[in-house]
């Protein structure tokens, strides 16, 4: 998500600092920033909007030449992207300095604790807390990286944090959980960043940080600790890639990264939505909850991968709310002449924010007095900022056009406000409410699980490439799992792909069944919906009749369809309403490998735009 680098040697603080968030650039962001040692104090400067703003300001006003220095390119989660809640944040006495990414769940509760001591917070965000956390307890005596280890015990969320303090002039200290932070080991100099491919141009020496870990850099060298004080194993390995493909991790394409970033991103869209009383709580919720006990009815509207998540989420509305809800396409929603009112809530699902048919279906929606609530994953675009509510989807930047991690977490955003509704409502209770959350929060662990399995699946991919058309069918929520895996197909392979609702066969989509004709199935639970798994068995039964070479996607232990299946792909078991988070990623695979088998260009195909501003 956000970009951090910090230094400690013998170069200029600030230009080092400067050219390694350059370099992260690639990850998207809102704000940026620096911090740097020199003459006994600290200097920082910070702006909003892009590197280019931060890098006037320095022009402007120079800081200090410094030999240590920190710096952070923020997308913004807590609070806008301002100049005030940019990073560094520093404490009141401007002798420490930090830098976040992540979320610290419990901020609200340590926020009250400092002001009611007498710290005056400026910021809308999580990270400024730290800062003065780090104060004290650097004040109380010890160390930065004694006083990082006691804060960080008392953190709780996902975080990576990097802070400097103007009383050790020559140390950077670093921590993480759930979040990535790695060395980076020159000749005299040393490096911390969230991403290899801030000091490439510098090293390519490197030393990964594990779970609960901090890291102190000096002029002495490195030295890494548990969050108790012990000390840690740590692996250092050599960075091999060049400067591009370090930007991707190392992978082929961002949208391989992308795939392979999926697991975080649906924990990091999970994070802070629990409060200490077990309630469910959403970003931005302007809507009062008298409200919504008023809604009658829901109304969803997205385009194109947004617009199969929302499918997704009718199921889960009704099924948990008891509310009808309707799914529409916001290219065609504001031209039917929509049926709505002061007791209709609108969901408006955007990746950028900026989708302008969405914009212009949300906008319709609030001149007929509707509510809007919006699920998007940037924060301060305009379909946030013209909604009444907001739920912000934390999978971080999305460089492939071809929408992969964000779909997953617009998932996990619907779910979580279907499961606000019921809360509100009290068609759930509050104990079936956390069972769902935990059921949620395990669903990281089976992402990656699923991912760790796909050799078969990109094997079967490049035997395919040659073929014309693929086609997808589902039941359920499968259905909108098939749409997904064929819009997939037609972006990256550029292929003819089509999905149906496996009972609409027999009414005429069966005439297209040929001999070698790949089909993918996707298979529902027998546990959870054994009505339907039988007649999506019978499916693939009348369509292997025909010729078809059966491509099933079912979960582990499903005996029933291995007869019929040509190729099998497993999942985990998940709930049924769940069950596509895991089997989505397969298709995603399958696309992306098809694809480049073919000879294409997977993050940017053709004709395609990442944010479609125009009706």
């Amino acid at each position: 998500m956000c970009g951090i680098v910090g230094y400690v040697g013998m170069q200029s603080a600030q230009d080092v600092v400067v050219a390694g968030l350059k370099r992260l650039e690639y990850r998207g962001y809102d704000s940026a920033g620096i911090a740097v040692l020199a003459d006994g104090g600290l200097a920082a400067a910070k702006k909003a909007g892009k590197l280019v703003n931060l890098e006037k300001e320095l022009g402007q006003r120079p800081l200090p030449a410094g030999r240590t220095g920190i710096g952070h390119t923020r997308w913004a989660t807590h609070g806008a992207p301002t100049d005030v809640n940019a990073h560094p944040h520093l404490d009141n006495a401007g002798r420490v300095a930090v830098v976040h990414n992540g979320i610290i769940e419990n901020f609200a509760a340590l926020r009250r604790e400092l002001t009611g001591r007498g710290h005056a917070l400026e910021s809308e965000t999580d990270t400024e807390v730290v800062g003065h956390l780090l104060a004290e307890a650097f004040s109380a005596g010890g160390d930065l990286a004694d006083a990082m280890r006691q804060v960080c015990r008392r953190l709780e969320g996902a975080f990576t944090l990097v802070a400097v303090h103007a009383d050790q002039p020559d140390v950077v200290v670093g921590a993480r959980r759930n979040s990535p932070l790695v060395v980076g080991v020159g000749q005299d100099e040393w490096f911390l960043a969230s991403d290899v491919a801030a000091f490439i141009a510098h090293t390519r020496s490197a030393i990964e940080l594990g779970q609960d870990q901090v890291v102190e850099l000096s002029t002495e060298g490195v030295t890494v600790t548990g969050f108790d004080g012990e000390p840690a194993d740590v692996r250092e390995y050599h960075v091999d890639w060049d400067a591009s493909a370090a930007e991707k991790g190392g992978y082929a394409s961002f949208m391989l990264k992308e795939i392979a970033d999926q697991p975080q991103a649906v924990a990091d869209t999970l994070l802070g939505r629990v409060d200490g009383e077990g309630s469910l709580t959403l970003d931005e919720v302007r809507i009062p909850a008298a409200e919504l006990r008023e809604v009658d009815k829901v109304v969803i509207v997205a385009c194109g991968t947004a617009f199969h998540a929302g499918m997704i989420a009718k199921y889960a509305i009704e099924h948990w709310t008891r509310l009808p809800c309707e799914t529409e396409l916001a290219s065609e929603f504001r031209y039917r002449d929509p049926i709505l009112d002061q007791r209709t809530l609108v969901v408006a699902i955007s990746q950028s924010g900026e989708t302008m048919d969405t914009l212009m279906a949300l906008r319709h929606a609030r001149e007929q007095g509707a509510k809007v609530l919006a699920i998007c994953n940037t924060n301060g675009s305009t379909i946030p900022r013209e909604s009444d509510a907001v739920l912000y989807t934390h999978a971080g930047p999305e460089v492939a056009v071809a929408s992969t991690k964000a779909f997953l977490t617009q998932l996990v955003a619907c779910y979580l406000v279907a499961l606000y509704l019921g809360q509100v409502r009290g068609t759930k209770w509050g104990d079936e409410i956390r069972t769902v959350v935990r059921q949620l929060s395990a669903i990281s662990a089976e992402v990656e699980s699923v991912l760790s399995t796909m050799a078969p699946v990109r094997e079967l991919a490049r035997s395919l490439a040659h073929h014309d058309t693929v086609l997808f069918v589902g039941r359920h929520v499968g259905y909108p799992v098939a749409l997904e895996g064929a819009l997939k197909l037609k972006e990256l392979a550029y292929m003819h792909a089509e999905g149906f609702a496996a009972g609409e066969l027999k009414h005429g989509p069966i005439a297209l069944i040929e001999e070698g004709l790949p089909v993918v199935v996707i298979v529902p639970s027998p546990r959870g919906r054994s009505v339907l798994h039988d007649k999506i068995v019978s499916n693939i039964q009348e369509m292997r009749a025909r010729g078809a070479l059966t491509i099933v996607v079912a979960e582990e232990g499903d005996e029933a369809v291995v007869p019929y299946a040509d190729h099998l792909i497993t999942v985990p078991a998940t709930p049924t309403l769940l069950q596509p988070l895991v089997a989505t990623v397969p298709l995603q695979v399958f696309a992306c490998e098809l694809a480049t088998a073919r000879g294409n260009e997977v993050d940017q195909p053709r004709n395609l735009a990442k944010s479609v501003t125009v009706e």
